[in-house]
């Protein structure tokens, strides 16, 4: 006669079904994966005169800065409108996975995703 072991059901019936509910749950993670990649994010920066969007994918697809900041005595002011454009544009982007990657996890803290 087979023996259980605590938290373990006899027989493999069980295990059957968690494995196919892993593979399903795999399975709409990468169409979510896929989903998020083609999704674009935007942030500005200086009121507006900074614009940035990124993918899903952490990719910078495009850049707009307005005119009156672009001003040559003063670049580091334009550069740095940039780069928090940017930054806030990726922390979005990772914001959004994250949020879309827990709807589907249901909290669960999964390492690599």
């Amino acid at each position: 006669m087979a023996k259980g072991y605590p938290g373990f059901p006899k027989g493999g019936g069980n295990m059957n079904n968690m494995m196919k509910q892993v593979q399903k749950l795999q399975k709409q993670m990468e169409t979510m994966q896929e989903d998020l990649k083609n999704k674009e994010v935007e942030a500005t920066s200086g009121g507006g005169a900074v614009k940035a969007v990124v993918n899903g994918n952490k990719e910078l697809v495009s850049l707009k800065i307005d005119e009156e900041v672009v001003d040559p005595d003063d670049v580091e002011m334009l550069q740095d409108l940039i780069v928090a454009a940017v930054n806030e544009a990726m922390r979005v982007a990772e914001e959004k996975m994250s949020s879309e990657m827990s709807k589907l996890t249901g909290g669960l803290n999964i390492p690599g995703l």
